[in-house]
């Protein structure tokens, strides 16, 4: 026996036989069944989804859910997509991705003028064939991106100018050695080019300090950091001595 459904497509015989047997059933069996927009007496859907749902059906011999097609409307743009009528918002949302772009967490579905979460089945929303939804760009997730390039922004930033300074204080390696070297050898160093590489590095550890760092950033900031302060200076006692 087969029975219209109200979307134009056809629903086969598995929702009257189910109907019958939550009928026979006891109070207990009951609560494993739901009733549907349409009037149809289905069991009651698990985690899983349409898919785990069409699969059900398959394996117990009875006809997969029907399929719907919904017009979507995302800025001047219309989508039609084919789905599950038993589908969850959600996985709409998943068909949409790959048609606009959009990441499914940033759409914002929206049916008769109210958002929809991405639990809420199509059908118990009142969903049908050729039914019109809304699709919208989440507010909120423009904002978590504009928020997030900031933040990467502002990392690159330091990174480039941590990364500038490396550079600098590598040059100055080379000065500090021969110095060092000069001044092991008991050969007498210009007290002018000792106090100049000193200022060189100072300035160096004073616009690391004025760098805002964070995570790998900060960290590379206190590599540098290290090398300015105890490397340069600390192991050098002619130089330490000086910077005093």
């Amino acid at each position: 026996m087969h029975r219209s459904s109200s979307d134009g497509g056809s629903s086969s015989g598995w929702s009257e036989a189910a109907a019958a047997a939550a009928a026979a059933a006891g109070d207990d069996e009951r609560a494993g069944w739901e009733v549907r927009p349409s009037g149809m007496v289905v069991q009651a859907r698990e985690e899983g989804g349409a898919a785990a749902d069409a699969a059900a059906a398959a394996a117990g011999g009875g006809a997969p859910p029907p399929e719907i097609r919904v017009r979507v409307k995302y800025g001047a743009v219309r989508h039609e997509v084919a789905v599950s009528s038993i589908a969850t918002f959600g996985e709409l949302k998943k068909l949409l991705a790959a048609r606009t772009g959009l990441l499914p967490a940033d759409q914002k579905l929206t049916y008769k003028g109210k958002e929809r979460r991405n639990a809420d089945y199509l059908d118990a929303c009142g969903v049908k064939n050729r039914s019109k939804l809304v699709l919208d760009e989440d507010p909120t997730s423009v904002e978590r991106r504009y928020i997030e390039r900031r933040k990467n922004a502002k990392i690159e930033s330091a990174n480039r100018a941590i990364g500038a300074i490396a550079l600098e204080l590598d040059k100055l390696a080379d000065q500090v050695t021969s110095i060092d070297k000069s001044i092991t050898r008991g050969s007498k160093v210009a007290d002018v080019q000792i106090t100049t590489l000193v200022e060189l590095l100072m300035r160096l550890a004073v616009k690391l300090e004025s760098i805002h760092a964070e995570g790998d950033s900060s960290s590379r900031k206190n590599i540098q950091v290290h090398r300015t302060r105890l490397h340069f200076l600390a192991d050098r006692p002619a130089l330490a001595i000086t910077a005093s």
